[in-house]
């Protein structure tokens, strides 16, 4: 059970990079077709296929990709974050709303064309390819009652790779098939079986076709989270619970900020959901309950500038957590520095010393002081069990 839902957020998260790598390429497209990227001169030198960050937060707004600028800056740093958008001298790691140079990494060949994008890559050729068949396999089918589209037995999607010379025997086709699956492209139907050569039903997760908008981006990157995603219930600390909405008051009444869970489990918070520079404030979990956007627990804000200032009222230490079948159990928000939001009592962060209020300054030797909680959560997501992290706490 715990193998299977680390499998099941392993590929969710798979399934998001897919998604922000299509809505990349997508609106990479409609920025040449509108020649917002060509050549531009800075500084006697010529940056081939570039874009102005100002000019671009101008289009997306214009055309209705982003509600306001801010919005718009959080989608390009998601962008940024996955490797789709760089600073042309790869100087800034921060996307900034100014006359400012920025390239897409396929305009200049310096995307990571690394194994899990090769085989992304080869899911969406696959699709396209059978999409494109004229007696396609891809049709809808009925089982148990319920009636599935574009779906395919296994076994007929195996001879397919056979005739399509996509493969060279059954067993290579079924490998490539279960590592299509394990990187969250195709699944069953129903979620319930790994893929087998037979004649159970199976679909393409990701329509490939589909149109993107940018604005889908934050709300799917909610999936990738510090804490896990299994447990939202209702004795989570971060739950609300609705109300009859009244004249001049929110419809959504707090639950305690902070308690012990007795449950034997923890619930969780996504760490996406802490940060309110352009994102909404809770996100629909059921039909009773909702994750807030609690208030930040620092006094006030800090600049790293401060943080580093000699003398500083700030004391470093380095913590070792060795996460659980839960993961790690604590909340990480801000844009930089980065500060732990929460800390769930029972959970190994709490164990090993990790406290609210601290400051990020290393994950695992890595510098994170100027990086956001989203590059310091995908830090922690895709490291190992074991994560050192180095912090500042303010002396009290």
């Amino acid at each position: 059970m715990e193998r299977a839902s680390s499998l099941r957020r392993k590929s969710t998260a798979r399934q998001h990079k897919g998604e922000v790598m299509i809505a990349g390429e997508q609106l990479r497209l409609r920025l040449h077709d509108g020649k917002l990227i060509k050549d531009r001169r800075y500084h006697l030198r010529t940056y081939p296929n570039c874009f102005v960050a100002q000019e671009l937060i101008d289009w997306l707004v214009s055309h209705k990709e982003a509600p306001d600028r801010a919005t718009a800056v959080c989608l390009m740093q998601h962008l940024m974050d996955h490797d789709i958008i760089h600073h042309v001298c790869d100087k800034r790691s921060v996307l900034k709303d100014a006359k400012l140079l920025y390239r897409f990494r396929k305009d200049d060949g310096t995307f990571p064309f690394n194994t899990e994008v090769k085989i992304f890559m080869r899911g969406q050729q696959l699709f396209e390819h059978l999409i494109g068949d004229k007696d396609s396999i891809l049709q809808l089918r009925v089982e148990h009652g319920v009636a599935y589209q574009r779906s395919f037995p296994g076994c007929q999607l195996i001879d397919w790779l056979l005739q399509n010379m996509e493969a060279e025997s059954r067993r290579q086709a079924l490998d490539l098939c279960r590592i299509l699956q394990e990187h969250g492209i195709i699944q069953h139907v129903a979620k319930k079986y790994d893929f087998f050569d037979s004649g159970l039903l199976y679909q393409f997760c990701i329509n490939f076709r589909r149109r993107r908008h940018l604005s889908e981006l934050l709300s799917e990157s909610e999936d990738v989270v510090i804490l896990t995603q299994e447990d939202n219930h209702l004795e989570s600390p971060f739950v609300l619970h609705k109300s009859h909405p009244q004249e001049g008051s929110s419809a959504f009444q707090s639950g305690k900020y902070l308690k012990q869970v007795t449950s034997g489990h923890r619930g969780s918070l996504n760490s996406s959901q802490l940060h309110s520079a352009g994102f909404p404030p809770f996100v629909q979990l059921n039909s009773t309950s909702v994750i807030c956007n609690p208030k930040s627990v620092l006094r006030r804000s800090y600049t790293c500038e401060e943080l580093l200032a000699p003398g500083a009222p700030f004391m470093k230490k380095v913590l070792t957590v060795i996460g659980d079948d839960l993961a790690w159990g604590f909340v990480v928000r801000g844009m930089a520095p980065c500060y732990v939001q929460a800390v769930d009592p029972g959970s190994p962060a709490a164990a090993a010393g990790v406290k609210v209020r601290q400051f990020l300054c290393q994950v695992n030797g890595q510098c994170v002081l100027y990086q956001d909680y989203r590059t310091v959560s995908r830090l922690v997501m895709t490291g190992p069990r074991t994560i050192v992290l180095e912090v500042m706490e303010p002396l009290e």
